[in-house]
């Protein structure tokens, strides 16, 4: 999500009000993604999304050429974010490695309670659908799981720099395994509206790390 942030009509929701068509543009972009970490990609219609922003018909059409060329450009956008997301937790030099995966733990779980569990990972949401979509999504889903598992394996790497983990750890298949796992925890934390589910995944994945 780059550039300038446009003014908010409530919290959580983009702007009703759009001056040029890159605001436009931007805008059902951003609502996508706020519908898509709610909702199934399926289930949400084109409808839905100009009626938050009070945007007509033809303007969606004029920047995307379909619904699924909508769902590439969000999935994009998200995945832009939560990189960005990662590399300040994860990158974080003031704080031990270990402890900077636990603070996206703690934080992720936050987000969760902030938004009363209405909210999950839309990459993840839209993975669990993938029999129903686009093809064209299935590497654009997959490619974003990789760069996730590549980022925290180089903070598993850190902490194998400090000491924290053993030098034979495959930090590469720890990271895959996190990712595989965390998926599933916030799919649980969803379901049963308690972060109880993050810190039961956390606590196991710790544990099994191979601790130097």
């Amino acid at each position: 999500m780059t550039g300038k942030p446009t003014p908010r009509s409530g919290p959580g929701r983009p702007p009703r009000q759009h001056q040029d068509g890159l605001d436009t543009r931007d805008a059902l972009i951003r609502c996508g993604v706020e519908i898509l970490t709610e909702k199934s990609f399926a289930s949400t219609s084109i409808g839905e999304i100009l009626n938050r922003l009070d945007v007509p018909k033809g303007s969606f059409y004029h920047y995307f050429d379909s619904k699924e060329a909508f769902g590439v450009e969000v999935i994009d956008r998200y995945a832009a974010y939560f990189a960005r997301k990662l590399n300040r937790q994860l990158s974080d030099r003031t704080v031990a490695p270990l402890q900077r995966i636990a603070n996206f733990i703690a934080d992720a779980g936050r987000g969760m309670e902030k938004h009363d569990f209405q909210r999950g990972c839309l990459i993840g949401n839209l993975g669990q659908e993938m029999n129903s979509l686009p093809e064209t999504f299935r590497a654009k889903l997959e490619a974003t799981f990789v760069d996730w598992q590549q980022r925290l394996a180089l903070c598993l790497h850190a902490a194998q720099q400090d000491g924290a983990l053993r030098s034979d750890a495959d930090c590469e298949q720890l990271a895959a395994f996190f990712w595989i796992g965390w998926e599933g925890a916030v799919l649980r934390a969803k379901l049963v509206r308690k972060i109880a589910p993050l810190l039961i995944f956390a606590d196991g994945w710790f544990a099994g790390l191979p601790r130097a």
